[in-house]
């Protein structure tokens, strides 16, 4: 559907259908909350029973509203849904926001229902948010189409959107007592036309929002979001929350990859793709969103401890470094200068301990020293009531020195009565507080994640698609196919029979490799059908009534088509790499641990197709069998850049032959310089 989804945000008139004068109602409270949030637009009412309502009158026709309106909020039995939805497209009304229950959600008869609203809906070009919503919300308009209880959220730079009414509700009333707000909310329901990919560009424009918030149960078209999200993250931080991470009874596929490649493999390397900062908890997605709305972003991930307390600096340090981040080495400069002001029993080197005695002033003081270090990129700043001052006066003093520098500072303001006062200061300057330390290093990991991800983006390298693919089913062998994206393989030949094979192996010089060549036996080296360093023609030749035999054994119904020959390539590290296409996102690449261990060390990691040489390089960069391709004690360092060159080139592959269900090289043999792909095994669409 192409129409616009501006009067959702920006309408000019709204009317509510199943308006109410009974208190108890679902209508009266949506028709109070548009009336008490000061919305400038035009309100309308729309009743069975005629009479007033906030007066303003109540009529018993839509055709009787005058303009302008090109918002409606239906609240109506779930059986006239649809026919209210004609009615509004002839009013000329091309927006419903439908807040009633008893759709999909419901069963079969209300998921029925439901696609005849849709039906109805896209006849006739009108937009549909729900149903089974609480609607929407703009602090700054300002306009409430919800029907929560009053009073409004107050004015934020928190974009909220939510697949859930019921957590959008909750968040809303726990954020009043947390002392943050919004810029909007939009609740999605059950997302029969709108979803957050539509929504989510919508709520970027808007200039008071500068962080979203994603509460994700699913995705609608996982591609389409990505794109979406991918344009968003350039110009505003995106953190989603997606629930529903444990599936139980997933099918895992008969490939390494297909197996170890999970729906949450799949969200991670999609938000990873567009930009998104994943949260593992609701507290954690709000944490980091106020750091993200308030907070300037580091330059680098070094970062400086300020406290009165050694324990809790402590914590925080290990929390820096347990979120990625670096402790400061502070300067010499800054060292004398944190020596010459604080007690000789203070600790000066990061963590700073000013010791339990430290005044408002101290606490300036040494901000403001630690802010000027060019080695410190933000501070963590860890304040406990003071057993001789007053904790608001340090905040005081504390918030005069942070809003002269461009650097990040968060607060751990730990105690409960005692620092409420304090907890006020900060929240009127902007400060974002915790009651923790490891929830404000988590914050200033996410603003360091952020910036890293920016960073990137000025130098991402472009990625040039092949003009000239080729022809999937036209190759006869999996070696064929990633050998047409310049993949380096090794020679492999079948043998029917004995003679055959030493035929083979004379051809391709020895030593040479011999595996079962079976459809039905995938992983050759767990009932021992692979023959490795056979050296000469009669070892080739015993080799091959060995592997018939091993196979016949130990899976006796398995189709033989006889053996496999290929010649044995020098020593070096193995890896895998592979590609499964997942239903929601497309292909994901995988790179790891290679060879029969796989799946039981899962060293691996997952980015979504394609790839340019950065991403392929982060991704060898998340895994032990990537850190070692650079050497390990007595393992000799290999080419990484041919497994960057594999893996773009097979994520190329992926990702423009859609017929490609899975493809998997392992191992990918990787030398001194260069990488073969020593087995390859590739399974098509039927």
């Amino acid at each position: 559907m192409s129409s616009s989804l501006t009067p959702f945000f920006k309408p000019r008139g709204v009317v509510v259908i199943g308006a109410s004068t009974s208190p108890e109602k679902l209508g009266y409270g949506v028709a109070r909350n548009l009336i008490q949030s000061r919305y400038k637009g035009a309100v309308h009412f729309v009743s069975q029973k005629s009479g007033t309502l906030f007066d303003r009158p109540l009529y018993t026709n839509l055709n009787d509203v005058p303009d302008p309106v090109d918002l409606a909020i239906l609240i109506v039995p779930t059986q006239v849904t649809p026919q209210t939805i004609e009615d509004c497209a002839k009013r000329g009304i091309k927006a419903a926001i439908i807040v009633s229950a008893g759709f999909r959600e419901v069963g079969a008869e209300g998921a029925a229902l439901e696609q005849q609203c849709v039906d109805v809906a896209r006849k006739h070009g009108v937009r549909l948010l729900g149903p089974n919503c609480i609607g929407t919300l703009d602090t700054h308009l300002p306009l409430d189409t919800t029907f929560l209880q009053p009073p409004m959220p107050a004015q934020g730079g928190i974009g909220f959107i939510s697949h859930s009414g019921a957590f959008a509700a909750a968040i809303v009333d726990w954020a009043r007592e947390q002392g943050f707000g919004f810029s909007q909310i939009v609740s999605l329901g059950n997302q029969a036309d709108v979803n957050e990919t539509d929504v989510l560009p919508e709520v970027a424009k808007d200039e008071h929002t500068r962080v979203i918030v994603l509460y994700m149960e699913s995705v609608s078209d996982g591609a389409k979001f990505v794109h979406a999200a991918s344009e968003v993250t350039k110009h505003k931080p995106v953190i989603a929350l997606k629930v529903g991470r444990f599936e139980a009874g997933q099918k895992a596929a008969a490939s390494h990859t297909g197996a170890l490649a999970g729906s949450e493999a799949a969200f991670d390397a999609a938000f990873a793709k567009a930009g998104i900062l994943r949260a593992d908890t609701a507290e954690q997605m709000f944490d980091w969103a106020r750091a993200l709305e308030d907070c300037p972003l580091p330059r680098g991930k070094r970062m400086a401890i300020l406290t009165n307390a050694g324990g809790p600096g402590v914590i925080a340090a290990d929390s820096l470094e347990t979120n990625g981040l670096l402790l400061s080495q502070l300067t010499e400069s800054t060292l004398r200068a944190l020596s010459s002001y604080l007690p000789p029993s203070s600790s000066v080197h990061n963590p700073v301990d000013m010791l339990a005695s430290a005044s408002p002033e101290s606490y300036a003081t040494c901000l403001k020293i630690l802010l000027q270090d060019e080695n410190v990129d933000g501070v963590l700043v860890i304040l406990p009531p003071p057993p001789m001052f007053k904790t608001e006066n340090v905040a005081e003093k504390v918030i005069e020195v942070i809003g002269n520098f461009d650097k990040p500072v968060v607060v751990a303001l730990m105690g409960s009565t005692l620092v409420e006062e304090a907890n006020k200061v900060f929240q009127r300057a902007h400060v974002p507080t915790y009651p923790f330390p490891e929830r404000a290093a988590s914050a200033l990991g996410a603003l360091a994640k952020r910036a890293e991800y920016l960073n990137g983006l000025q130098h991402l390298p472009t990625l040039e698609l092949n003009k000239s693919k080729s022809e999937v089913r036209r190759l006869r062998t999996p070696e064929e196919l990633i050998a047409s994206y310049g993949i380096t393989t090794t020679p492999i030949k079948l043998a029917r029979d004995e003679n055959e094979a030493v035929t083979i192996a004379n051809e391709l010089g020895f030593p040479v490799v011999m595996k079962i060549a079976s459809p039905d036996i995938l992983h050759k080296s767990d009932i021992g059908g692979v023959l490795l360093n056979i050296k000469s023609a009669e070892e080739a030749l015993s080799g091959y009534a060995t592997l018939l035999e091993r196979a016949k054994k130990a899976m006796p119904l398995a189709r033989i088509e006889g053996v496999h020959v290929q010649r044995q390539i020098p020593e070096g590290q193995e890896v895998i790499v592979g590609a499964v296409r997942d239903p929601l996102f497309g292909p994901l690449i995988m790179f790891g641990s290679g060879g029969i261990e796989v799946e039981g060390l899962k060293d691996v990691a997952f980015a979504l197709a394609p790839l340019n040489q950065t991403e392929a390089q982060e991704m060898i960069r998340k895994t032990w069998a990537g850190r070692k391709l650079k050497g390990f004690r007595s393992i000799p360092p290999v080419d990484e850049e041919s497994v960057i060159d594999v893996l773009v080139k097979l994520s190329l592959l992926a990702y423009e032959h859609p017929e490609v269900d899975e493809i998997e090289i392992n191992p990918l043999r990787v030398l001194q310089k260069g990488a073969v792909a020593v087995d390859v095994r590739v399974r098509l669409r039927a």
